[in-house]
C-alpha cells in the first residue's frame, strides 16, 4: 500500500504529472540532496541502503549502519519511538516528524536527527528521511546558557540593588541623588528628608537649590561643578531653607548611561545639640586639632575627621576612607604591628611614638593614641598629634652607665694612641647598646617586638642584653 504524504503545507495538485517522469537516479538524488540522511528499511526494520548528505555524519559512524536493525544505531529511549514510526508509515497513518538519539563516539555524546517515514511498495518498505538536529542542539544550548547567565546576573543585580535599598534608607548620614543635568533630587534617605523637615516625596522631583537659602545656591552649584569635572568636589557651607548650616559634599557616578551626583549633607559644621551626646561627640572629633582615624579591624580607613586629611595633605575625606592606615603612619611593617599587637593584648596604647607620610611620602613626627572596640567586627580608633614643633632635649650621656664604653670625644682622642680595631670595637659596643635601649624604650620594654625592630633574633638580643648589663636573657 502506497500512502502520499500530506505533510506540506501546499502539496502538489498533480503529483504524477509533476513527477511521474522522475528516473529512479533522478529521485534518489533528489532524495539524497533534500535531507542529511535517508534510510531504506525492510518489512523486519532493518536497514538495508542509506545515503548521508553531510561528510561529518559519516565520520561519526552513519556508513556503518548497513543490515543492522534500525532500532540498535539508536538511544535506548529511543527505540520505542523507532517502531510507533515504523508502525504508523506502515499503516497509513498521517507522516510526523519524530525527534531520535543516536550514540556518538565519546562517552554521554549523543547525535540528535529528526526523522520523517513514508511506506513505499507492498513489500513494507519505508523510506526513512531525517535531518541533523546537532546545530540546533548547540544554538539551543547556547539559548540555554546565554539565559541561565541572564537570570543570575538579574539575581546579582536584584541583591545587590536590595543591599543598595537596605544602605541607603538606614544610613544616618543625609544622603541625596541628584540628576547632574537637571539638579533635581531623584532620591532621598530618611535622614535627609529628617534634616530638611520634609516628607520623602515631598523632596523628590524638586530642584535642589530651592531647598537652600538664596545665598546658598551659589556656593552648591559650584561644588556641583567642581564634582562633574573632577568626580568629587571640596566640602562648602551652606544653609538649607530652614535654616540650619550644613557642609555640602557631592560625588559623580553614572547609572543607566546618565550622570548623577551623590550628594551628602554633614550637619557637623553647625551648632551641636546639647541634648545629642553622639551629636555632640562627632562635633568635637570633627573640629579637634589632633588627627583621629577610624579603622576595620584589617587597617582599612572607614572614617577620619579633617585634622587627618590635612595631616597627610589629601583633597578629601572621601579619598582617604578605603585605603590602608599603613600607607601613611607608621614605619612600613614595623611600628603598626607592634601598635595592632598592643591594642589585640591590652585593648588601648598611650604615646606611641612613630612617624606620619603625606601622600608625597613626606614623614613628619607624632604620636599616636589608640584603642580597640571590641565587637562582631572589631574597629580600632587612633588619635594623632603632632610632635615636630616640640623642643628636644638631647640627653646627657651617662659615661658610667656603659661600662667599657667612651663618649666620641674619648674615642677620637685614642687615634693614633690605640690600634683601629679596638677604637672600632668600642664604638660598634656603643652603637649596639644605645640602639637596644631606643628599641626597648620604643617597645615599652616589649624584647620580643625589640627584636623585631632591631632585625635580630630573640637569642642574639638576650645576649647582647647580658653582654651590656641591660637585664637577664630571659623572655618577658
Amino acid at each position: 500500500m502506497t500512502v502520499t504524504p500530506q505533510s506540506a503545507a501546499i502539496p502538489f495538485k498533480r503529483p504524477g504529472w509533476a513527477l511521474g517522469g522522475l528516473t529512479l537516479d533522478v529521485v534518489a538524488q533528489l532524495v539524497a540532496a533534500s535531507t542529511d540522511i535517508a534510510l531504506i528499511i525492510d518489512k523486519d526494520g532493518v536497514i538495508r541502503d542509506l545515503s548521508v548528505g553531510d561528510i561529518d555524519l559519516v565520520s561519526r559512524g552513519l556508513g556503518d549502519w548497513i543490515h543492522q536493525p534500525w532500532t540498535e544505531t539508536v538511544t535506548e529511549e529511543s527505540r520505542a519511538k523507532v517502531e510507533s514510526l515504523l508502525k504508523d508509515a506502515r499503516a497509513g497513518a498521517p507522516p510526523r516528524w519524530r525527534e531520535m538519539n543516536h550514540p556518538g563516539r565519546g562517552d554521554g555524546e549523543t547525535l540528535p536527527v529528526r526523522y520523517y517515514a513514508v511506506a513505499v511498495g507492498e513489500d513494507g518498505r519505508v523510506i526513512v528521511i531525517g535531518r541533523d538536529l546537532q546545530s540546533t542542539a548547540v544554538l539551543q544550548q547556547r539559548l540555554l546558557r546565554v539565559q541561565q547567565s541572564l537570570e543570575r546576573d538579574y539575581l546579582r543585580l536584584r541583591q545587590a540593588e536590595s543591599r543598595y535599598r537596605l544602605l541607603f534608607h538606614s544610613a544616618r548620614e543625609p544622603v541625596l541623588i541628584v540628576d547632574a543635568a537637571t539638579r533635581r533630587v531623584r532620591e532621598v534617605n530618611p535622614a535627609a528628608a529628617r534634616l530638611l523637615g520634609q516628607a520623602e516625596g515631598d523632596v523628590e522631583g524638586q530642584v535642589f537649590a530651592g531647598l537652600l537659602s538664596k545665598d546658598s545656591g551659589a556656593a552648591a552649584q559650584s561644588a556641583f561643578a567642581a564634582a562633574t569635572a573632577s568626580s568629587t568636589s571640596p566640602a562648602v557651607r551652606v544653609r538649607l531653607s530652614g535654616g540650619a548650616e550644613v557642609e555640602l559634599s557631592a560625588s559623580l557616578f553614572r547609572q543607566d548611561r546618565a550622570a548623577c551626583l551623590l550628594v551628602r549633607l554633614a550637619p557637623d559644621g553647625g551648632p551641636v545639640d546639647p541634648a545629642d551626646p553622639a551629636g555632640a561627640l562627632m562635633g568635637v572629633l570633627q573640629n579637634i586639632s589632633d588627627a583621629f582615624v577610624v579603622t576595620d579591624a584589617d587597617l582599612n580607613i572607614l572614617t577620619a575627621n579633617p585634622a587627618f586629611v590635612d595631616l597627610v595633605q589629601l583633597v578629601s575625606r572621601e579619598e582617604a576612607v578605603g585605603q590602608s592606615l599603613d600607607r601613611y603612619l607608621g614605619r612600613p611593617q614595623i611600628d603598626l604591628r607592634i601598635l595592632v599587637a598592643q591594642l589585640k593584648e591590652h585593648g588601648s596604647a598611650r604615646n606611641f611614638a612613630t612617624i606620619v607620610r603625606n601622600r608625597f611620602d613626606e614623614p613628619e613626627e607624632v604620636e599616636v593614641s589608640a584603642v580597640a572596640v571590641p565587637g562582631e567586627a572589631p574597629i580600632f580608633g587612633f588619635s594623632i598629634r603632632s610632635v615636630a614643633r616640640r623642643v628636644v632635649v638631647a640627653p646627657v650621656a651617662d659615661a658610667e652607665a656603659l661600662p667599657g664604653a667612651r663618649s666620641v670625644e674619648q674615642l677620637t682622642q685614642l687615634i693614633g694612641r690605640a690600634p683601629m680595631k679596638d677604637i672600632v670595637r668600642e664604638s660598634t659596643d656603643l652603637i649596639e647598646r644605645l640602639c637596644i635601649e631606643a628599641a626597648l624604650k620604643l617597645t615599652s620594654n616589649n624584647r620580643a617586638a625589640a627584636a623585631d625592630m632591631l632585625g635580630l633574633s630573640r637569642q642574639s638580643l638576650y645576649s647582647k642584653l647580658n653582654r651590656f648589663g641591660l637585664g637577664s636573657g630571659d623572655d618577658d
